[in-house]
């Protein structure tokens, strides 16, 4: 096929994704204005249906690694490299469990998307003031405690090059405060999906794989670094185990920077 054909192609598939993903988040938004109670149904659409068609769409065989498999019902914070936008997608895919994220609380204002975050149960943190930063984070410690898994990028950005980058301390406070077990995810591929700065989706190979549970009760703020360590080494090694290029295990804290607890 000629490049300019490849390109073509491409940029159409980003017309079927766009088409596809409004028709699944519509629907979940009407479905929560019907079905209040229930945020768990449109949230299950994402993993059933918008996610498999995503993937179809884009042309990405995805490879699921036998690795750890989690208990419905059970609190869980995934940790997951970062590579693309193409990420999210093979999670809902390969991780048989309704994941969340923790947002900002403006979000939650914006139009369409904010709706959908709504009616989904996403984790709403309110930072502007100190008083309602600590009573919302509670509220979200509570939330997952409760059973909701939560999906975080813990490097804070995706990598240029594929490699493991250090991790940020935000969300590792956040899993000690709520002393729930992390599961660390490796993927490696999606980067050649969606490449950062390009209007293209490329058809691709993706790896994924989860590794058994990390645990947190009774640790300590004191323990962070060690826990930071311990899983950003077991992501490293589930990455070179799939094909990955891994990560230098011993530059695992980031610089000092805006600290965040789902990542960008």
């Amino acid at each position: 096929m000629r490049r300019i054909d490849r390109d073509l192609v491409d940029i159409l598939k980003w017309v079927g994704f766009a088409p596809w993903s409004l028709f699944w988040m519509s629907s979940a938004i009407l479905y929560g204005l019907v079905f209040r109670n229930d945020p768990h149904t449109p949230l299950s659409w994402a993993r059933r249906f918008w996610s498999p068609g995503a993937a179809v769409i884009s042309g990405c065989d995805l490879t699921r690694h036998p690795g750890f498999v989690p208990e419905p019902g059970k609190p869980y914070i995934f940790m997951m490299n970062h590579q693309s936008m193409f990420d999210i997608v093979c999670a809902f895919i390969h991780v048989p469990v309704n994941l969340r994220f923790i947002a900002k609380k403006i979000l939650q204002s914006i139009p369409f998307l904010g709706w959908y975050m709504t009616v989904t149960g996403m984790i709403f943190v309110d930072r502007r003031k100190r008083k309602e930063a600590l009573q919302s984070l509670q509220e979200a410690c509570d939330r997952i405690r409760s059973g909701i898994p939560i999906l975080v990028y813990p490097e804070g950005t995706r990598s240029k090059d594929g490699k493991i980058l250090p991790f940020k301390k935000g969300p590792f406070m956040f899993a000690l405060q709520a002393g729930v077990p992390i599961v660390p995810v490796a993927i490696n591929g999606s980067i050649d999906i969606i490449v950062p700065g390009s209007p293209f989706v490329r058809p691709g190979k993706v790896d994924i794989i989860l590794g058994q549970p990390i645990p947190t009760e009774g640790m300590l703020a004191s323990d962070r670094d060690l826990l930071m360590k311990k899983v950003r080494d077991a992501i490293i090694d589930l990455h070179v185990q799939i094909g990955g290029k891994g990560g230098d295990k011993e530059q695992f804290l980031a610089a000092e920077g805006k600290e965040g607890v789902a990542g960008s």
